[in-house]
């Protein structure tokens, strides 16, 4: 379908070169090469560590082209850290430069594309729909507030209520404002319909991966000996070792595991949970769980490649049921078997693209269950799961198909 030349403003917080942002650039030169006039509102590079990027300097304005897409990066407080305080100025300091600084700065445009989170902002985006009439879809991929309720960075007391009422009530003043929404699963459309939302102004639009990054790649056996995968049946978890994660589940598992010396499971990446999860290693005696620490994302194709199954896993909290984590897309698109152990929509994926098994969350027993069952598969049997999910991936889910979603429901809100 063709549709008219559209002058598009695609506002976040968050863009490359920082990482995961694949509803930055990639949508951009997507929409760009579609004939749209695509243009950028953002911050400065400075996740996920909360330092300002080398070749970046906070000023009051930075204009650039990255990729032929022109981008207009206003000044916010850098940080990304476990502070309530250093989160929340990193929030709303971005959400008011890019609603004055922003608005005044990024010209006229027939539609936006807002990307949440953070909820703040929706500030910038209501500011472009007052000062530059420009309608917007708001695409929501962490639900709010129950994500940083649920993130332990407010303790239980009257000020994490009053938080919990102020962000709701502002999130639904965005909801209101939106022309339409999308979110990345069906639990996130229950949630909002729930909360009052008109059903038919929320969308549905899984969120796609960084494709170049991941897809089908073939095993370098070099590396796998470099990094003590070699030989053995590798199942990768791939992320943040952080406290939502609960990856004390996966190395009491691997402890259940012991008896079977050749199953191995690979944790890459740090956070704040590992020390602790290195103590419990040694306590449990799980000599099968290999912590490869902090690796360069142009690493990670690499070691999908070399994992016999891609784990994915997050505590036990209803909320989970609703989200599809980011790591569902990665396992997908990297044409490997998938363990999923997050309930609700994320294994109800997995189970429709027949790309692997699901296991209860924080059940270190099934769990152990589910690995043994995937290891006494047929190896022709788990590359056919590797296979089916990827091409799953580029039918349901991938930028092509999302594009083609996001850009007709752009096309049909700009005039509203």
């Amino acid at each position: 379908m063709l549709f008219d030349i559209m002058r598009i403003i695609l506002l976040s917080q968050w863009f490359d070169p920082e990482p995961g942002a694949t509803k930055g650039l990639p949508l951009a030169k997507w929409l760009q090469a579609r004939g749209h006039d695509v243009k950028v509102l953002t911050g400065f590079p400075n996740y996920p560590g909360g330092k300002v990027y080398d070749g970046y300097k906070i000023r009051p304005w930075q204009r650039q082209t990255m990729d032929g897409v022109p981008v207009l990066r206003v000044p916010l407080y850098p940080s990304h850290d476990n502070s309530a305080r250093g989160r929340i100025l990193n929030f709303t300091s971005f959400a008011a430069s890019a609603a004055t600084i922003g608005t005044a700065g990024i010209g006229d445009a027939d539609v936006g594309y807002v990307y949440h989170p953070p909820p703040t902002i929706g500030l910038a985006a209501m500011s472009l729909k007052l000062f530059r009439r420009v309608p917007f879809v708001y695409h929501i991929a962490d639900m709010w507030p129950e994500t940083v309720m649920e993130s332990g960075m407010v303790g239980p007391g009257r000020t994490r209520d009053l938080l919990e009422r102020a962000i709701h009530a502002w999130c639904n003043v965005a909801y209101r404002h939106a022309a339409a929404i999308t979110v990345l699963s069906p639990g996130f459309k229950d949630m909002l319909v729930a909360r009052g939302v008109p059903a038919e102004k929320v969308h549905v639009i899984y969120n796609w991966t960084d494709e170049k990054a991941f897809n089908p790649t073939k095993p370098n056996p070099e590396m796998a000996r470099e990094l003590g995968l070699a030989g053995r049946f590798n199942v990768v978890y791939a992320g943040n070792l952080g406290p939502m994660q609960g990856l004390e589940t996966v190395v009491r598992a691997a402890a259940l595991l012991r008896d079977r010396p050749e199953i191995q499971i690979v944790l890459a990446g740090t956070g704040h949970e590992e020390d602790r999860l290195k103590a419990l290693k040694r306590e449990l005696g799980a000599e099968n769980v290999l912590f490869l620490g902090r690796r360069q994302y142009w690493e990670m194709a690499g070691i999908n490649a070399l994992s016999d199954v891609l784990l994915v896993h997050l505590r036990d909290l209803p909320f989970f049921a609703a989200t599809i984590p980011g790591k569902t897309q990665v396992a997908l698109a990297s044409g490997r078997p998938t363990l999923m152990a997050v309930a609700g929509d994320a294994a109800a994926l997995i189970e429709q693209a027949g790309a692997g098994l699901g296991c209860p969350p924080e059940n270190p027993e099934a769990m152990a269950a589910a690995i043994r069952k995937l290891y006494a598969l047929p190896a022709e049997d788990r590359i056919r799961m590797g296979r089916t999910g990827a091409d799953f991936y580029q039918r349901e889910i991938s930028l092509e198909v999302g594009g083609q979603r996001t850009e007709a429901l752009l096309d049909s809100v700009r005039w509203k």
